[in-house]
């Protein structure tokens, strides 16, 4: 297979093999199944809108309600992409990317049905950003707030019974000897794995919560990880720790709110109690983006209804938790790099200070499918290419992705794994069921 193809040279964007797969929306299904979702959200705010600002928003919301629909015509009848007219600090980059694209297509429009699949997707998701931002009582809008919310609450009992576990955990932390210190690592790092299966933008924005305790399903899942690197990670920490004589930093960057927050966070709080990490940097969006994805309001929030939950453990790590983001041994940062079009290997030459920035970190874990697809290109690899040499030279430190797979693409795995567990689920890649922790290490490090 050759990897400088990316997966939207399939046509329709999509793989023939998936065509009638009932778990994949293509997208030119997908995207205005979201949009109507976010329309409808919209046009049911107007008496919550008027609450919160103290006055009438109603002709706003009619005007990005205008404007979305606009844009679901627009892909439903293959029209050329547009320019933003907003004037946000990222504008000017996405214009730019813009003409240097219609240069690529030899002046031609960059159009629905043919574009590439990656690009089209994070250009749906800025304008819809767009369309709030072209109000001026609405800036600060969040048109995929509701659906966050609604994902945390629904998923409750899941989380009350992992906090009441990292509350014992962490009760018991000093006393563990470096085997069960590891032992306990692997676990919440699949604990964080497995939380990436609940995702609204791959259930087109209805709910996909947690809904059972994921701790009694890890033995059950532990055979769908395809690429399991988990021992690196473990090594990787430990050895920083003992060399140095100390834990140092821990990077994350964000995937979904709701559950799968409450998953990293717990990897974050096991590996500041188990002292294999000093501080944790969370990475999350500086805007709504792909419905579910964690911006700093969606964080602060959930700590607040932690806080004010009547539940030892949930109230104990939603005051623990909001006390180290204000002493800065826990950090959040958003870039607009995380919610640009370019996949991850151009960051260096994209967002130097935060390729930097990052490589402050002893291990940075990026979770997720999208940042999966960033990470390798969204390119056409054949599945037992290394994930090493799928980052194309990204590395701004020693990383690891933890999946679970909902799209088209995946690397790192053993020759024949692909074949056989298509065989056994001919959706392996798409709905969410499978998943990798890969890791990679610094080029000249073994």
């Amino acid at each position: 297979m050759d990897p400088s193809k990316t997966l939207d040279d399939v046509p329709d964007n999509l793989s023939a093999k998936y065509k009638d797969s009932f778990a994949y929306l293509t997208v030119r299904d997908r995207m205005p199944v979201i949009l109507t979702k976010v329309v409808d959200t919209v046009y049911r705010m107007k008496n919550k809108m008027r609450d919160e600002c103290g006055e009438d928003t109603s002709d706003e919301l009619k005007d990005i309600t205008g404007r979305l629909s606009k844009l679901r015509f627009q892909i439903q009848t293959d029209k050329p992409v547009e320019h933003l007219e907003d004037s946000r600090t990222d504008t000017q980059f996405w214009n730019q990317h813009h003409q240097d694209l219609l240069k690529l297509n030899n002046g031609k429009p960059i159009k629905w049905f043919s574009a590439a699949w990656l690009y089209l997707e994070c250009y749906m998701y800025r304008r819809i950003q767009e369309s709030v931002e072209l109000t001026h009582k609405l800036k600060g809008l969040d048109v995929f707030e509701e659906q966050k919310r609604e994902a945390y609450h629904t998923s409750e009992g899941a989380v009350t019974t992992l906090l009441t576990y990292l509350l014992e955990v962490v009760g018991q932390c000093q006393g563990y000897s470096s085997e069960e210190k590891a032992d306990k690592l692997k676990q919440f790092l699949e604990v964080a794995l497995w939380g990436n299966k609940c995702d609204l933008s791959i259930s087109a924005g209805f709910s996909n919560s947690q809904t059972t305790c994921i701790l009694e399903q890890l033995n059950l899942l532990n055979p769908n990880i395809l690429a399991d690197d988990s021992q690196h990670v473990i090594q990787t920490l430990q050895q920083k720790r003992q060399t140095r004589g100390q834990a140092g930093r821990v990077d994350i960057v964000l995937d979904n709110a709701g559950f799968e927050l409450v998953t990293d966070l717990c990897l974050a709080e096991f590996l500041m109690s188990a002292d294999l990490a000093s501080s944790i940097h969370f990475h999350g969006k500086a805007i709504p983006w792909f419905v579910s994805d964690v911006t700093r309001n969606d964080l602060e929030w959930m700590l607040q209804i932690m806080m004010g939950t009547n539940n030892l453990a949930i109230s104990t790590f939603g005051a623990k938790w909001q006390e180290r983001l204000k002493l800065g041994s826990w950090v959040f940062h958003d870039s607009d790099f995380w919610t640009s079009p370019f996949d991850f290997s151009l960051m260096k030459k994209r967002a130097n200070d935060l390729y930097s920035d990052l490589g402050e970190a002893d291990l940075v874990f990026f979770k997720g499918d999208l940042n999966y697809r960033k990470l390798v290109g969204d390119k056409r690899w054949d599945p037992t290419d290394s994930f090493s040499r799928s980052l194309r030279g990204f590395e701004p430190a020693p990383l690891c992705s933890l999946r679970a797979l909902k799209s088209d693409v995946v690397v790192g795995l053993k020759p024949g794994l692909a074949e056989k567990t298509e065989h056994h689920d001919k959706d392996w890649m798409i709905n969410g069921k499978w998943a990798v922790i890969s890791f990679h290490q610094l080029s000249g490090h073994s």
